[in-house]
């Protein structure tokens, strides 16, 4: 055999037997995902210096230590995490600011604001000035709900508007409510936690109905939604293939980039590990492609926050 025949018919061996360098033909790439997780609480112990609001408690006993979620999402290859304090931490959301100065570009935070107390539109006009500080968190539940009826909060929302403020809300049951709002304040940006549904919304039976809800919002182009707590609302293990419809409905409904895939993992964290809440998406929904992964998982997330 002759070299060239040599050479063209052994296709795996080059001259001097050293391999080519970069990719072989025919390869693609890997693609750099940038994976950003929506929701995670975290939270010291409780203390003198930083108590917990008296009558509340953690979803885990054991802190979620800055620490303790940066060996997680390491493991997970989850580059970036938006700190929603919990309940427990009050009005401070400080720990997530701590997060952001210890390990520049991966945290940020955001943060509470009172709806009963009108002067607070006084802090919101300098609210994105302050270190890592994204947008507002409401948890509008019982006694908060009044706010979202005969333009109680209408302060707020306009203020937020006029700001650029994003607003991340949960809420149970009161979810259609957030049309109107949406429609007198078309520049506000809001953002629906874990695709509007509740754990009461879960007992009573009204998932399809919750979803139904959220869907429908997607009219308003300034709302997005969370595609988040999905082993929390699962009645099976992973991969959850019961919520694929759900997901798949508010996917064709808002579309990639007004879609942010979440974990809130605190919240069934026995359930599953961390990492299984990233594959859930990259590899077993298959009606996602790679383009609307790259949105999903992070880009549209960090370009409604305005998260350079």
């Amino acid at each position: 055999m002759d070299r060239r025949k040599f050479i063209l018919g052994t296709g795996s061996v080059t001259l001097a037997g050293v391999a080519p360098s970069g990719p072989s033909f025919g390869q693609t790439p890997q693609r750099k995902r940038t994976i950003v997780d929506a929701q995670i609480h975290m939270w010291r112990p409780n203390s003198a210096e930083k108590p917990w609001v008296p009558g509340t408690r953690p979803q885990i006993w054991e802190p979620m230590s800055i620490e303790r979620v940066i060996a997680m999402i390491d493991d997970a290859g989850v580059e970036r995490i938006v700190v929603v304090p919990p309940t427990l931490e009050g009005e401070r959301y400080d720990y997530g600011q701590e997060a952001a100065r210890r390990y520049p570009g991966r945290f940020a935070t955001m943060g509470h604001v009172r709806l009963e107390d009108r002067n607070e539109v006084n802090r919101l006009a300098t609210w994105r000035q302050q270190p890592a500080l994204l947008g507002v968190r409401l948890n509008i539940v019982g006694e908060q709900e009044k706010f979202l009826i005969d333009g109680a909060s209408d302060w707020f929302w306009a203020a937020a508007q006029q700001y650029g403020i994003p607003v991340m809300f949960l809420t149970r049951g009161k979810l259609a409510l957030f049309g109107p709002i949406a429609e007198r304040f078309p520049k506000l940006s809001l953002i629906i936690d874990h695709m509007g549904v509740s754990s009461e919304a879960l007992q009573q039976g009204l998932m399809s109905e919750t979803i139904k809800t959220a869907a429908a919002l997607a009219k308003y182009p300034n709302i997005a939604v969370k595609l988040s707590a999905t082993p929390l609302f699962s009645k099976e293990a992973y991969p959850w293939h019961d919520m694929d419809d759900n997901i798949h409905r508010l996917f064709d409904a808002y579309g990639p980039k007004r879609c942010f895939w979440g974990t809130d993992v605190t919240n069934s964290y026995a359930k599953a590990s961390y990492r299984q809440r990233v594959t859930h998406f990259t590899e077993e929904l298959k009606f996602l492609s790679q383009d609307d992964l790259d949105w999903v998982m992070g880009r549209a997330l960090l370009e409604r926050l305005r998260w350079s």
